[in-house]
């Protein structure tokens, strides 16, 4: 019984192949046979993507429903492959059950599909995502942005206060040691006149002064000790400078804008930076070429202004000294004897002001060394981006300057061509509205 059940669907007793509807026309049985083909193919094709493409994307919303349609595509596929086979073969019924099957798929999707087309529309649209994309990017920007100024800033702000407080414990014994020396010299010469005038007076000494005398070179003593007042006056003075010039850059006193002398934070680093200047084993000495012009007092951050200083000016020694070793660029950037990395024999750091207007003043700070590719000058401002080997540099200098100059309102640019050296110029005005 059950055996004659499943056969069933395969009776074909009292039925005609499907053909002879067509009188078993050759063309059209041809045209029936590559349509029904061509289309249980295409079916079966497209089932086939959808069960790959939901294979694939686990996070797929709405995986239940694709493949449901997958299921219903197979069967149509399916039902223009039995009219294919009832052309010969009467099987009817299996058609019919096929069909029927294939129906109550498509019925079973239609009623799963209704309640997920409000889902399906509250998706966002390409152009919601796009816009969405944007915005987090802009986000993730200004994230890096805000990072790296916490970064920089809490760095320079410990700097500040570590360079403030050297300069103040140095500042109170050297004021000491400054203050003293005229007092000292003073009543150091009038000591020598006093034994000047002991010898003047009473030339024939006893034997033990005169041989004292002699044993202590009293005659050198009194040439060479106004010498040595002399030279501890000048260190004295010269500590003062760096005292004055740390003091200056660090600016802990001067976090909001004030109308300062450009010049002064220029020079003020310059001293900071001057042993990093002098030649050490294989580099030789950079020299500094400063053409100042006559600048008016700028409306600025001070201490901000001196990082960027700092940071073009430790930029520049660092290539300066690559240049020195020999400068790594392509191949065919090199145009030299025997294709060899060039060196530098003259490394050079030249700083140029002036106004360029009545509303604007230009830094412009231009070394001699090896430059850069465009590809690297196009990333120079970039957040982390550094050509220092691991460990050596952070790659948040030139990005923090920016970010300062354009907070003055001003502009910052690169100019360099490989083998060229660098120029970097910053322009800000003169006069600041927050002032």
């Amino acid at each position: 019984m059950m055996l004659a059940f499943f056969n069933y669907p395969f009776y074909s007793n009292g039925f005609i192949p499907h053909g002879h509807c067509y009188l078993w026309k050759t063309g059209l049985v041809w045209l029936h046979i590559l349509s029904d083909s061509l289309m249980a193919l295409a079916y079966f094709s497209i089932a086939i993507a959808l069960v790959y493409f939901v294979r694939k994307r686990e996070d797929l919303p709405f995986k239940s429903i694709l493949l449901l349609f997958g299921a219903f595509i197979i069967f149509c596929g399916t039902t223009h492959i039995m009219e294919i086979w009832t052309l010969w073969y009467p099987t009817y019924w299996l058609s019919g059950f096929i069909k029927a099957l294939t129906a109550l798929i498509s019925v079973y999707t239609a009623f799963t599909l209704v309640p997920i087309i409000p889902q399906a529309l509250a998706l966002p649209s390409p152009a919601q995502l796009e816009v969405a994309n944007s915005q987090l990017k802009l986000t993730l920007k200004e994230l890096a942005e805000t990072q790296t100024q916490l970064i920089q800033t809490e760095k320079m702000s410990s700097l500040g206060k570590l360079v403030a407080g050297i300069a103040h414990e140095i500042n109170n014994p050297v004021s000491f040691i400054y203050g003293n020396i005229g007092i000292a010299n003073e009543y150091t010469e009038n000591l020598l006149k006093l034994i000047s005038l002991y010898q003047e007076c009473y030339p024939k000494t006893l034997s033990k002064i005169q041989i004292l005398a002699e044993t202590i070179e009293l005659d050198f003593i009194k040439k060479d000790l106004p010498k040595i007042f002399s030279s501890i006056k000048i260190g004295s003075e010269r500590i003062c400078e760096i005292v004055l010039s740390l003091r200056s850059f660090s600016r802990v006193d001067e976090a909001e804008i004030k109308r300062v002398d450009l010049h002064e934070g220029i020079n003020s680093t310059l001293l900071i930076l001057g042993n990093q200047l002098k030649g050490q084993g294989k580099y030789l000495d950079i020299e500094i070429i400063k053409e100042y012009g006559e600048l008016p007092q700028v409306d600025c951050y001070p201490g901000q202004l001196n990082q960027v200083f700092m940071n073009l000016l430790t930029n520049a020694i660092d290539t300066l000294r690559e240049s020195i070793v020999g400068c790594r660029v392509p191949k065919s950037n090199i145009i030299s004897a025997e294709n060899q990395q060039p060196t530098n024999n003259n490394p050079q750091i030249r700083i140029v002001t002036e106004v360029l207007d009545s509303h604007q003043v230009m830094i412009r700070v231009i070394d001699n060394g090896c430059g850069m590719t465009e590809e690297v000058r196009q990333k120079i401002f970039d957040p982390f981006f550094t050509t220092k080997p691991v460990g050596s540099g952070t790659g948040l200098g030139m990005s923090i300057s920016y970010q300062i100059v354009d907070k003055h309102g001003g502009q910052f640019k690169c100019i360099t061509q490989p083998l060229q050296g660098t120029e970097f110029q910053i322009r800000i005005p003169i006069r600041s509205k927050l002032y």
